[in-house]
């Protein structure tokens, strides 16, 4: 998920509370890989890194199994103590649904070792698998105010723009999965049940609050905008933006975390993949710097993604706008759990847990692109 930054690019909403001690970690996982492989395996030393994420908590594992020395990276369940960003996690489903795209797709994904859906060991489910060596484009402070990405040349930004596209294409071809994405209702439109379920994310998120009257609006425009279903609903990565996705010589090398995946419209991840990346840009430009306007561009990911597939992204207004107010909603509760730990006061205006509002609005108002790179 997009962090969200304070004033002073200070990351909120990562409550120390929340954090588990690394040795009792250690030895907690020591028990539980000797248990699952042998005697002799050993963990040896676990780091919670800095830039841990906001739901599911990542662990850094270093282990000896089998003879051999691994690094391993361990995804745990956040504790409800931690006032979760969601509601639920399936940790197991997101096992399962990796190991579905590394069998039916030449996606880079990490070498996947264990799935533990019982939470005895850690307290929360969790899953084991490989840490891959390469390059994330930064959150915080974003990669756009000046990072490895902003300083490649043309020819290595347009590579990783094509090469990010292509994950996308490879994602879409893959046979629907059985397990680890939202489903729609049966006999439901997959864009529908997506909005259904994001409405119902929002209101247990606004659950004892006032709620944010931007969301409701937004809500009310994507009711009256809504596109005709789409006949060719595919397997959804969710969070498809470049921040979720490692890379070496501005290639990718790993597609990381798939907790928003869903079947629905191929404009979900096309629009999420082009928004974040105005989200960023535009937090640049309000700063006072020039980012990376020609980059990442709305009709350079759409046009890249019909030389990929043969499908021509559709209704771009409605979809990008709908990542807004999906981003929108995850901010608000994010910022909610900030002011419950102390790290954001509670604002007079509730729109103002918003970053984006001003985009939001003028997507509503039918400017927003007209005032920026496409």
């Amino acid at each position: 998920m997009s962090p969200i930054t304070d004033n002073d690019g200070a990351q909120v909403a990562r409550p120390s509370e929340s954090r588990r001690d690394p040795e009792w970690l250690r030895q907690r996982l020591d028990t539980w890989l000797k248990g699952r492989e042998s005697a002799d395996a050993e963990v040896i030393s676990v780091e919670i890194p800095e830039a841990n994420g906001m739901s599911s908590e990542t662990l850094l594992v270093e282990a000896q199994i089998a003879g051999s020395r691994q690094r391993l990276v361990v995804r745990v369940a956040p504790m409800p103590e931690s006032d979760p960003v969601f509601e639920s996690y399936d940790l197991d489903g997101q096992f399962a649904l990796i190991r579905h795209v590394a069998d039916h797709t030449d996606v880079p994904v990490p070498k996947l070792w264990w799935s533990e859906p019982d939470s005895t060991a850690l307290g929360a489910p969790f899953f084991v698998m490989s840490r891959v060596d390469g390059e994330v484009p930064p959150d915080v402070m974003p990669y756009t105010f000046g990072s490895w990405v902003s300083e490649g040349s043309a020819e290595q930004q347009h590579r990783l723009l094509t090469e990010s596209v292509g994950v996308l294409a490879k994602i879409h071809a893959a046979p629907l999965p059985a397990a680890g994405v939202a489903m729609p209702a049966p006999g439901e439109d997959p864009l529908r049940g997506h909005i259904r379920r994001l409405r119902g994310f929002y209101e247990w998120a606004s659950t004892g609050r006032t709620g944010a009257p931007l969301i409701e609006r937004a809500f009310a425009w994507v009711d009256e905008h809504l596109p005709a279903p789409s006949s060719d609903p595919v397997l959804s990565w969710g969070d498809a933006r470049i921040g979720n996705i490692m890379y070496r010589d501005f290639t990718p090398v790993a597609v990381l975390d798939w907790e928003m995946a869903t079947i629905g419209p191929r404009e979900l991840d096309v629009s999420w993949m082009i928004f974040i990346h105005r989200f960023f840009q535009d937090i640049t430009e309000t700063a006072g710097l020039e980012g990376l306007p020609g980059f990442l561009t709305r009709d350079d990911v759409a046009a890249e993604y019909q030389r990929q597939t043969g499908h021509t992204p559709a209704d771009l207004d409605f979809y990008t706008l709908y990542a807004a107010l999906i981003h929108a909603v995850v901010m608000y509760r994010i910022q909610c759990r900030a002011i419950r730990f102390g790290q954001a006061p509670e604002p007079a205006d509730p729109d103002d847990m918003i970053m984006h509002r001003a985009t939001v609005e003028a997507m509503m108002a039918g400017t927003y692109w007209k005032d920026v790179r496409r």
